[in-house]
């Protein structure tokens, strides 16, 4: 399809750059193939039945983004990265900003304000670059050292069109993170979930949903836009993803029994659907997922979607095309541009009805 059928204006005043306080109290856009309806995240538990079940993804944020000092033959320079994938116990890859100040061996040191990784900085080498700022970082630390480096002297991985407006704040470290985050390695959050609280997952059980729990770790690559132009020649990034045995039949004697399967999150529908076989069946996965969904897939397992407002052009815009239909989310998002809803990471919701 072309991708500039995906296309639309949004004020920039409309882009959240911090979350509502307290969580379910941001605006929900329910739709339906009847039309849109305006409430609030709160409502959610009213607006499902018993014996439904809520899909959440527990991956946990780290603290990815760095600021480092590049040194070369006595010379500095600052430079900052975002990791965004590991590649073993030491490496990561890492988007680098300005990449242009790096070369292959170039060593990087990590600390600032006086904060110090045991008994010094954190120090890595550049050990590859490769296009659009991305390098590999070969770090001095290994395995949890590494881990416990990475947490103290890093921030959270803001996405950009929140990072370029304003700094990152202390209060990100939790707003940025799921209620129920026990998992890491995601740089980046599956923001559908940020909307919970305590309160609202206890409204959720008194009403008979029940809660499952599936991983993906969110990459990156969530952010980029779709540059091709046609979907077809887009390469979608790969996330690793884990749906436990014990979870694929938990939903498959929910579906059994009648009840809906509801994702929180796009992150946990493209997960479920890439555990999903051709009849529906959820089974047990642990493997990266590629899968990239379009208008004319067909869905099997998930049937109702919680997620918050996407970009345009943006191959999460393109799934929820495919889920409620390119046409109703076109109407929806001109709805909630006009009634002013907040978009993107820290923004309002939606509650998608498959069409």
């Amino acid at each position: 399809m072309r991708t500039d059928l995906f296309d639309f204006d949004l004020p920039e005043s409309l882009i959240a750059l911090t979350p509502a306080s307290p969580r379910d109290s941001a605006r929900l856009l329910v739709v339906t193939p009847g039309g849109v309806t305006d409430r609030t995240v709160v409502d959610l538990a009213a607006l499902l039945r018993p014996g439904d079940a809520l899909v959440v993804n527990d991956t946990r944020v780290i603290p990815a983004a760095l600021s480092g000092r590049r040194t070369r033959g006595g010379n500095e320079a600052k430079v900052t990265f975002n990791l965004t994938k590991r590649l073993d116990e030491s490496r990561w890859k890492a988007l680098a900003r300005p990449a242009k100040r790096l070369a292959v061996g170039d060593r990087v040191r990590f600390g600032h304000d006086g904060k110090v990784c045991f008994a010094g900085m954190l120090d890595a080498t550049v050990e590859a670059k490769g296009e659009a700022g991305e390098v590999v970082l070969a770090f001095g630390l290994h395995g949890g050292y590494l881990d416990v480096a990475i947490g103290e002297l890093g921030e959270m991985p803001l996405p950009p069109y929140i990072a370029g407006r304003r700094s990152p704040a202390d209060s990100d470290r939790a707003d940025y993170q799921t209620v129920y985050a026990t998992r890491d390695g995601a740089v980046a959050a599956p923001t559908a979930g940020l909307h919970f609280t305590p309160g609202l997952l206890g409204a959720l059980e008194a009403r008979g949903v029940s809660r499952h729990t599936v991983t993906l770790h969110v990459g990156a690559g969530t952010f980029l836009p779709v540059k091709a132009e046609d979907t077809a020649e887009h390469t979608m990034h790969a996330e690793w993803g884990e749906v436990t045995a014990e979870t694929a039949a938990s939903l498959n004697a929910v579906r059994a029994g009648g009840g809906r399967i509801v994702a929180v999150g796009t992150t946990s529908l493209r997960l479920l659907e890439s555990a999903a076989s051709e009849d529906g069946t959820i089974r047990a996965f642990s493997a990266e997922t590629a899968i990239f969904i379009t208008p004319g897939y067909r869905f099997r397992a998930v049937d109702v979607l919680m997620t918050n407002f996407h970009l345009p052009r943006s191959t999460l815009f393109m799934l929820v095309s495919a889920f409620a239909g390119l046409d109703t989310m076109r109407a929806a998002y001109a709805h909630a541009i006009t009634e002013g809803y907040r978009f993107y990471s820290y923004g309002d919701s939606s509650l998608l009805f498959r069409a």
